[in-house]
This record gives structure tokens, sequence and C-alpha cells, in this order.
């Protein structure tokens, strides 16, 4: 999977979860998973916790960490509000 498909899969909707980061679709922020990850959890724990996510979630969430330390910022589309 490319960068840019792992990257789609993070959504930002202003009106869902305060304009966190979130997995497309879902309510979870990337940076819990990221903070999963960084305490040591493995990925399969992750996805038992969570069974609505797939692996590609997980690796969508560590692109976009590598993305926002790499440029500070990172440009993702919002959503458009329903």
């Amino acid at each position: 999977m490319t960068r840019e498909e792992l990257l789609s899969r993070i959504s930002i909707n202003p009106n869902i979860c305060f304009g966190k980061p979130c997995i497309r679709g879902h309510r979870i922020w990337a940076s819990l998973i990221l903070d999963f990850l960084a305490s040591g959890t493995a990925i399969a724990e992750i996805l038992a916790d969570y069974p609505e996510l797939e692996e590609a979630d997980i690796y969508a969430c560590l692109a976009y960490g590598a993305e926002m330390s790499r440029e500070r910022y990172l440009d993702i589309p919002l959503e458009a509000s329903a």
C-alpha cells in the first residue's frame, strides 16, 4: 500500500472527536493507536481489542505519525459536514 493510500485512511472532521485525526469511519484517534504502539502493544493485540480496524489502519497511523514528524504539519482535507 502506498503512503497516499495509507494516509487516505486518516480523516479530520471538525465535528468528530474535536477535529483530531481519526481512522476514517471510526472515532479512534490516530494518536491513540500510536500511543499503544509506543508502549509496546502488538498490532495483533490492538486488532483484537478493536476488531472493526484492519491492519492497514494501524499502518496508516504510523504513516501519519511519520509525516507529522517529518513535516511538522500535514494537510489532511477536512471532511464535508453532514
